[in-house]
């Protein structure tokens, strides 16, 4: 099963500030994933090349254009290929933008994107038009920017596409008229860190961390934060990370199997010092 990932961080702006969390953020979350979650491709925007490593990185001073990202994001649920992804992920951490007439829901700013003409970004009316007509079986979007709530107004529209059977799941770092922050005890912003823990395999070992369970951690960590995080899932979960080392068998004498069994089968109970324990609510 193909599952593929696009990590966007945007620092570098023209017409917005300059941010300084995105890059980390973005790099981050494609760490966490490549590690854990068994993804076959991630690709990064804006990526270089790590000089210590010679492995790409999002890099925290190149640009990302609208129509990069405008690309990069049909080449993942829109693929010219036959062979779609079973599974796509989309994560993006830099400046949202509101939507003062309401039609587009709001705009994930590029580094070109200009504040007075917000259709310079990727509207997330668009992005709503974009999953509708994927192949991709299992979608997720992870938006870590602000007023990305947006694109949650209405379960219609958040989950679209009624023909055939598809997963969904939707997180947003604020709704639709909220800010999004910095985490002040780490360098992430207050969304990614929630995703990170999430996300981490170790909090569930020996099972999957999937879409419905991470929904749930977000949803119970950032309760009573200045930013309302907006989760939605749709269809089944779909499994994110999990731990790949199968922990040693204890080899403690004391959990060895005395040859007794505790149930007691279709014995019959006999009225002794140990039979009453198995029952409950009776009195005789």
């Amino acid at each position: 099963m193909s599952r593929d990932v696009l990590v966007v961080g945007i620092n570098t702006y023209t017409h917005l500030p300059s941010l300084s969390a995105p890059a980390v953020d973005a790099e981050a979350i494609a760490q966490r994933l490549a590690q854990d979650g068994d993804f076959h491709k991630i690709q990064r925007l804006p990526e270089a090349i790590d000089r210590s490593t010679q492995k790409p990185v999002v890099a925290k001073k190149l640009p990302v254009s609208q129509i990069q990202l405008e690309q990069a994001l049909e080449q993942l649920f829109l693929p010219k290929s036959q062979q779609a992804p079973e599974t796509a992920l989309f994560y993006f951490s830099g400046h949202g933008i509101p939507d003062s007439k309401g039609f587009d829901k709001g705009y994930l700013a590029t580094s070109d994107t200009d504040p007075r003409h917000p259709r310079s970004g990727i509207s997330l009316h668009w992005l709503q038009w974009l999953l509708s007509g994927s192949p991709v079986k299992q979608q997720i979007i992870w938006l870590d920017c602000c007023h990305s709530g947006s694109l949650l107004v209405n379960v219609a529209a958040a989950n679209p596409g009624h023909g055939e059977s598809r997963d969904r799941c939707f997180v947003a770092s604020s709704r639709d008229f909220e800010s999004s922050w910095e985490d002040l005890n780490s360098s992430y912003s207050v969304l990614t860190k929630a995703l990170l823990d999430g996300l981490d395999p170790n909090r569930l070992p020996g099972r999957w961390i999937d879409t419905f369970a991470l929904v749930d951690y977000i949803n119970q960590a950032l309760k009573g934060e200045l930013q309302t995080p907006v989760c939605t899932n749709f269809g089944e979960a779909i499994n994110l990370t999990r731990t790949w080392q199968v922990s040693a068998q204890s080899t403690d004498h004391s959990q060895t199997d005395s040859g007794i069994c505790p149930y007691k089968g279709l014995e019959f109970f006999d009225c002794n010092d140990e039979d009453p324990k198995y029952f409950f609510g009776r009195d005789r």
